[in-house]
Parts: structure tokens; C-alpha cells; sequence
């Protein structure tokens, strides 16, 4: 049997979370059926080394979006591909304009991670990449309320949209977990009887770090505990001194990016996500898998989807630093048998995000947008 062809088209495989959807589906998709190839612009990133051995990958000899709708074309004609999958929408115009261009009948599958969209410039845009996505086969959302927005804001039609979940590499997360050697400069943050918070995310405005600094300055008061920031962006140096004016920067803990968040995660006694916004909360569900308890905002409108609305971790209203100091709290102080029962709750809802499954939702997807006609 003939394999399908699928290229895999992303700006680069950076530490964000549409690499690592693209890393976890190209590692888990069924080689007897499909053969991947990963296509990048021309740009070194985090996550190009945990691609599979097996993985085909090319380099557009352009660092340009733009500069890469008539190589990504040629490559697509090249390699007679049936399908041309993408991510987030600057992405997911530049391979629909190169499919195209590429005068073949392969088939375009876009992704909408996002939840997008609130004033009218924006909006606006959204429309303009709706009339796009009418090009393409089919569109991802990577949850219920994401599709709800794609129909509204992108006024594409529901019937055209298939929701799948993030997919989570279970089992390489909880092997990394169990990592007992931390970065020497980060080791002695679990040297002590302090209880330990963690975070993971880029430092902008929509991960909202500032009401978490504020919430863990009202912690500190009840609890003698550490905050551990994973991640890179914009805000850091603002980020830091806010934690100065609160006096709290000793024990505060900006760490960067890190390859490996899960044997921090592991040691931590709760991960905290403070997000405004988020299309599915995929650091939640890495959480879940290595058994630490969460404490999330209610951000719409993944977090209340992977934790089903707080049943699953302990929620709070976004940008609310007085609640969150207090679900923080409340976890940080719960008995040792209602811990368990949270960190098995969580372990439950984490195996339905396992990447063999949901990497069996996309193969789907990709054989029947081949089955049908446009």
C-alpha cells in the first residue's frame, strides 16, 4: 500500500507548544501508512534533537515567512505530497498560498491552536484567514471552545472543523521526571524543607506571571515556600523587579528555558498556570502526567477543559492574585490522602491526552480529507 505523504510545515521547532504538537504527532504517526517530512525555515531550534531518527527533515533556505511560499512550493510539487499540515495561522497562510503555487493536488490540513481575536483589528484579520482556511481541506482546533471561536471569528463552517486535543508523550515526560540530576545552578532550590511552586511559559503579558508574583507574595505569608519561573520573553526584567519591590526576589527563581521541565516539575509541590488565555493549557496536562497537583486559572478555554472545570485541579479567576494565593495555599496545606487522590485524578486524565491516542485522531483526519473531495 502506497504511504501518504504528509509535510509537516512550521516556522522552526522552537521551545513553544506548536513545536512540541508537531514533535509528539511526526515521533508517534504510524510509519506503515505515512511517511513525514518536517519542513522548517532555515533556523536551529530546542526541539530539532528529540526528532526520531527516521523523521526526514528539510530546511528552507530562507529565514523569511514570506521568502518561503515558492520553495515550500517546489517542494511540495518535488516530493508529490499528499498532504501539507500546518500550525497557527501566519504559518498555516504560508503553506495554503504554497500548496497552491505547488499546481498539485495535494490537500491542506491547518491547525488553530489559539483563542483568538476581541477588537476590531484583530477580528478583522481573523476573517481574512477564514476566507484562507476555506482552502484547505479541513481545520484542527485543539479544543471545543477554540472551534467555537474559529465558526464566530473566522466564519468557517463547523462542519469543516475537527477537534483534537493536544497530544502528550506520557511516557518520554515521566522518563524525563525521573531525571534525578537537576542543572548544578538549580539543585539547591530543592535543598530544603521549603514547599516548591512552579511555572512554565513564555514571559508575556498573556501567561499574566505578574498577578502569579502577587499571589505567591500573599503565600509567603502563610507558607515558607519557593517560586520557580521556567521560560523566556519580554517581560522578564519587569517580571524582576516586581518581585523587588515586593521583597520577595530571594525567593523568586527566573530560570529560562529548560529542556527538561518535567524533573522540575516532579519535585515541585504545585504547578501553578496564571494564563489570561489559553487554547488548551498544554503544560496542564504534562502536569497531570508526572503527578503534580495544579492550581489554574479559569482561562477560556482550555485550562476549564482539561481540568473539566476544576475537577481535575484547583482553579481560580484569571487575574485574581488574592483567590489564587488562596487555592495555592489550600494545596500546598492538603493531607497526604487527599493529595494522592489528586495526583491520581490526574493521572486518569492525562492517559486521555496520550499522544498514541490523539496522534491516531490526526491519522484519521489525514485519510479521510484524501478520501474525499475538496
Amino acid at each position: 500500500m502506497k504511504k501518504i505523504k504528509v509535510i509537516f510545515f512550521i516556522y522552526r521547532m522552537g521551545s513553544g507548544g506548536a513545536a512540541r504538537t508537531f514533535l509528539n504527532i511526526i515521533n508517534n504517526l504510524d510509519r506503515d501508512k505515512f511517511d513525514p517530512l518536517l519542513v522548517t525555515l532555515d533556523y536551529e531550534a530546542d526541539y530539532e534533537s528529540y526528532l526520531n531518527e527516521d523523521i526526514r527533515f528539510i530546511k528552507l533556505n530562507t529565514k523569511r515567512l514570506r521568502s518561503a511560499i515558492f520553495p515550500l512550493a517546489k517542494l511540495i510539487r518535488r516530493e508529490k505530497a499528499d498532504i501539507v499540515f500546518s500550525t497557527i495561522p501566519n504559518y498555516n497562510t504560508i503553506a495554503i498560498l504554497g500548496r497552491l503555487f505547488s499546481f498539485t493536488n495535494a490537500k491542506n490540513v491547518v491547525r488553530e491552536a489559539a483563542y483568538l481575536g476581541g477588537d476590531f483589528k484583530t477580528n478583522l484579520k481573523l476573517k481574512v484567514y477564514g476566507l484562507l482556511y476555506t482552502l484547505s481541506s479541513r481545520v484542527i482546533a485543539l479544543s471545543e471552545g477554540v472551534k467555537g471561536n474559529i465558526v464566530k471569528r473566522y466564519n468557517v463552517k463547523e462542519s469543516k472543523i475537527n477537534v483534537i486535543y493536544n497530544p502528550i508523550d506520557i511516557k518520554g515526560i515521566k522518563t524525563a521526571a525521573e531525571n534525578k540530576v537537576l542543572p548544578g545552578r538549580d539543585y539547591h532550590m530543592f535543598s530544603s524543607e521549603k514547599k516548591t511552586i512552579v511555572t512554565a511559559g513564555r514571559l508575556v503579558d498573556d501567561k499574566d506571571h505578574a498577578t502569579l508574583i502577587d499571589a505567591f507574595a500573599k503565600v509567603q505569608e502563610k507558607v515558607d515556600c519557593r517560586l520557580i519561573i521556567m521560560g523566556e520573553g519580554e517581560l522578564e526584567q519587569k517580571l524582576k523587579q516586581k518581585a523587588t519591590n515586593l521583597a520577595i526576589a530571594d525567593s523568586v527563581h527566573f530560570i529560562g528555558f529548560q529542556k527538561n521541565p518535567y524533573s522540575f516539575f516532579k519535585k515541585a509541590d504545585v504547578f501553578v498556570l496564571s494564563s489570561k488565555r489559553e487554547g488548551f493549557g498544554h503544560v496542564l496536562g504534562e502536569a497531570l502526567a508526572v503527578g503534580t497537583p495544579i492550581v489554574s486559572t479559569d482561562c477560556k478555554p482550555g485550562a476549564q477543559e482539561v481540568l473539566n472545570n476544576g475537577e481535575y485541579g484547583a482553579m481560580c479567576t484569571v487575574g485574581n492574585a488574592e483567590e489564587m494565593a488562596d487555592r495555592i495555599v489550600e494545596v500546598l496545606t492538603l493531607d497526604p490522602p487527599l493529595r494522592e487522590r489528586m495526583v491520581e485524578k490526574g493521572h486518569h486524565r492525562a492517559e486521555q491526552f496520550a499522544a498514541e491516542k490523539i496522534v491516531k485522531l490526526y491519522e484519521a483526519v489525514f485519510e479521510d480529507v484524501l478520501q474525499r473531495k475538496r
